[in-house]
Formats: C-alpha cells, sequence, structure tokens
C-alpha cells in the first residue's frame, strides 16, 4: 500500500479559519455567491512584492491543475481540497510566509477564507502541459493572462517554461512565454519563469538537472518577450550553483522542487544557494505542505528562517 499523505496538526485558530463548516460556506458562496470572490480580491489589503529585506518566500499550490497531484509514494496526496486548503492556511499563517502561488481555483478558495489580506498572491498561467500527456511539452496557458492578473488585484506571474529540443511542441510554448512576457513588462506587471531543459524518456518527461542543462535554460528563457524588465527566474537547486546564478543578472527564486531525501539536507542545500548573490528566496511547495511527520508549521518555519534570518528557525 502506497504512504498515506500524515494528516496536518492545527492550532485552534486556524482550525476554527477552515473548518468543515467554514468549508462547507465556501461551497455554498461558490454557488450562490459567485461574485464574492471579486468582491473580496478588490478589497484584499496587499503589499509591495519587494519590500523590508527584499527576499521571498512564496508557497506553491499550483501543481493539481497540470494533473500532479502526487506526493513521494503516495499518487492523489493532493488530491483532497480541504485537506489541502487547511495547510495553505497553516502555512500562510505563519511569520515569515511572504505568499502563494496558484492557479484561479486555488486563488479564489484562499481569498474567500481570507487567507490572502497582505500577502504577495502570485497566479500561475500556463497549466496545459498535463503531467503524462503525449502533448505534455506543448504547454498552453490554460489559467491566469497577464490582464486577468492585474485585473484580480494580484501581484505576480508565473509561468512553467520545459524546452525540449525534440519536441515540436516547444516551439509554441516558447511563442506563447514571450507574448506573456512581454504582456507583463507592458502592465509593470512581475513574471517568474520558471525553465528547464526537458526531455522524454520512457514515457515521461524528465527535466535535465546538469548545472549546464539549467544555465542554458536560463539564457533562452532571459531573452523571451520584448522587455525583460519585469523578469524573474524561478530555478531548480543543483549542483555549482554559484556558475547557474554567474550566468543571469534577473532576480532568482529557487524552486523547492519534489520531496526527496532528508529534510536537514533539504534545508542545508537551500541554505547555501540562498547565500549566492542574486538570489531573493524561495518558492517551495510539496516539502513543506507534506513533510513526512505532519508538522506544516515546523517545516515552514525552518524554511522562512532560512530565507529572512540566514538560518533556520528552531524547531
Amino acid at each position: 500500500m502506497p504512504e498515506q499523505a500524515t494528516p496536518v496538526t492545527l492550532d485552534h485558530a486556524t482550525a476554527a479559519a477552515v473548518s468543515p463548516g467554514r468549508f462547507d460556506r465556501l461551497r455554498e458562496i461558490r454557488a450562490a455567491e459567485p461574485h464574492r470572490v471579486a468582491e473580496v480580491l478588490a478589497s484584499r489589503t496587499r503589499r509591495l512584492p519587494v519590500e523590508g529585506d527584499g527576499r521571498l518566500f512564496i508557497v506553491a499550490a499550483d501543481h493539481p491543475a497540470r494533473g500532479a497531484l502526487g506526493v513521494r509514494s503516495e499518487r492523489m496526496a493532493m488530491a483532497d481540497r480541504h485537506d489541502l486548503l487547511r495547510r495553505l492556511v497553516v502555512a500562510l499563517g505563519r511569520p515569515g510566509v511572504d505568499g502563494v502561488l496558484g492557479t484561479p481555483d486555488i486563488i479564489d478558495d484562499l481569498a474567500l477564507l481570507g487567507a490572502l489580506d497582505g500577502k504577495v498572491v502570485v497566479g500561475s498561467m500556463n497549466r496545459g502541459g498535463l503531467q503524462g500527456a503525449s502533448f505534455e511539452l506543448d504547454d498552453r496557458f490554460t489559467a491566469y493572462s497577464a490582464r486577468s492578473i492585474v485585473d484580480s488585484r494580484l501581484d505576480f506571474a508565473k509561468l512553467l517554461v520545459r524546452i525540449g529540443l525534440g519536441d515540436p511542441g516547444t516551439a509554441a510554448t516558447l511563442e506563447a512565454t514571450a507574448r506573456a512576457v512581454t504582456e507583463s513588462a507592458a502592465l509593470r506587471l512581475p513574471i517568474m519563469l520558471e525553465p528547464f531543459m526537458s526531455e522524454r524518456r520512457d514515457g515521461r518527461i524528465v527535466n535535465d538537472l546538469s548545472p549546464e542543462a539549467v544555465i542554458t535554460s536560463v539564457a533562452i528563457s532571459s531573452g523571451l518577450g520584448e522587455s525583460s524588465a519585469y523578469s524573474w527566474l524561478k530555478l531548480p537547486v543543483v549542483d555549482e550553483m554559484e556558475r547557474v546564478m554567474a550566468s543571469t543578472t534577473l532576480p532568482t527564486l529557487l524552486l523547492g522542487g519534489d520531496p526527496a531525501g532528508h529534510p536537514d539536507e533539504t534545508y542545508a542545500r537551500w541554505a547555501d544557494a540562498l547565500a549566492l548573490p542574486g538570489v531573493r528566496g524561495l518558492v517551495v511547495g510539496r516539502t513543506l505542505l507534506y513533510p513526512s511527520d505532519g508538522d506544516v508549521a515546523s517545516a515552514v518555519d525552518v524554511a522562512a528562517g532560512l530565507v529572512h534570518v540566514g538560518e533556520p528557525a528552531r524547531r
């Protein structure tokens, strides 16, 4: 039997915020008062994407829209929406967590739960490259556009740029990405590009995490669009990160990646990379939302300490 996601631990206030009754109310609003979503987003308290120490710690939750629901050996770990929202509310309530990355369904849920005030909200754009699909590298823009992010009063855009030299679908993805970067720059909307050199192996898309491949992906993605003024990068932590960061002047956030290995080893790699020039913070999802011990708050606190203090918070 595959392992089950460990139940998340909740304090009293968080438990009330995402109680079954609150979840039922969320469903009722979606059915009977859908206009409330726009009203809540229009009235939420905003902040600048870069302020204070200039660092960012963003919790990522845009995986489900691409059909990527698995965590470790549990193939459907992210399938329970109430459970996912509980974990996100816990994470967003911790000190040092600056914001969240998601598709409209996730962002709208969190807005209705009152979890987005004072947060940097990042809208995910291209989720059409479904995990395991024959067209996975033809990654269509199926979620937010730059215009809808601005109209919804969100703060940042994000897109995935997987570059498969042997897959013709890559050409359309690059062209659409360039348009999104151009539109974002025209709207003065910061946009983070998450690039990979990718290939299909045994029917699966695999990202090349060698330093040379990451550097190549940086070079290609950085040149997309009519202006790079508002472009950021979202990069994996790989060997020889000094070389990777020497390849760009764009502000860079580190990608947490899939949960693997001992957490302390992961945190140590993040800490080393966060100390490099040009690195501005972390964007992490499943590693922190689904820790093996179920303690989302502690996992998030460690990462927040790495980003904002330069050392892990005490566990």
